[in-house]
């Protein structure tokens, strides 16, 4: 076994781990079908078939819009699955959208990357207001990395008025010593180029959150970041890698709070 691939293995430490991807898709489904209209799927962004995003919309003029990137370690879920994390934005008057990409071992991360800079920008491009950008797991280091220079065109970047990566995956050279870099195929050059620690700070608001239940790994992973950036650093007691994002789905929660800047 590869050095480091139990410091990132969740499930195994998280109580009843294996049962989340259930209640996640349950919970998401439930969610798209309260919405009725005011929840599209599966509009396009780009050519291929997981370049689509969700998008959900508040009762009224909507103050402005979340943009959610899942997790899943670049290998797993569709926005499909995370639909309820929608919620609290929605209740709070934000639209929320929530954009797929293709996986890996078919695409390799760099790629990912661009494509949710390409998604950012035709949500961008077909909203208006305020953008928040939030991501959890993989989805942070995605959300990180659209902090880049020149990674979206300077009105888009200019409309982001906060940033949340959350237990993100903010240095990629850990992974290098994992068998998921069969998947990844991520070499020195590649991991550290796709690394938000070694990015400039952002000049928009950033908060890097994290659980203060979560693996050691991903601890240091957010603090890290933090560090790097001089940014915000939120650990959420008791909150593990699995439902750490939950706060989310709630209008009043501190995170969210943080987010929209309510």
């Amino acid at each position: 076994m590869p050095v480091n691939d139990d410091a990132y293995a969740n499930g195994a430490h998280i109580p009843d781990g294996a049962s989340f991807p259930a209640r996640w898709a349950r919970d998401a489904t439930a969610f798209r079908d309260s919405l009725g209209a005011r929840a599209q799927t599966c509009l396009r962004y780009g050519p291929s078939p997981r370049q689509s995003f969700d998008l959900f919309q508040p009762e009224g003029t909507s103050k402005g819009t979340l943009i959610f990137v899942h997790g899943g370690f670049w290998r797993l879920f569709s926005p499909g699955d995370w639909s309820h994390l929608a919620a609290g934005a929605v209740a709070r008057g934000w639209s929320v959208a929530l954009p797929g990409y293709e996986l890996c071992p078919d695409w390799r991360i760099a790629g990912i990357t661009q494509s949710i800079a390409q998604a950012v920008q035709v949500i961008a491009g077909q909203t208006t207001g305020p953008l928040a950008l939030a991501g959890h797991s993989a989805g942070g280091h995605l959300v990180a990395r659209m902090c880049a220079e020149g990674m979206l065109p300077v009105d888009a970047m200019a409309r982001v008025s906060h940033v949340m990566p959350i237990s993100p995956l903010s240095d990629l050279e850990p992974l290098l010593l994992t068998t998921m870099n069969d998947d990844f195929q991520l070499d020195a050059a590649m991991a550290r180029a796709e690394s938000p620690v070694h990015q400039p700070a952002p000049a928009c608001a950033v908060t890097v959150w994290v659980g203060g239940a979560e693996r050691p790994a991903f601890l240091d992973q957010a603090q890290w970041l933090a560090e790097a950036w001089g940014c915000d650093h939120h650990i959420a007691q008791d909150k593990h890698h699995f439902d750490v994002v939950d706060p989310l789905t709630e209008p009043d929660s501190a995170m969210l709070g943080r987010l929209l800047g309510m």
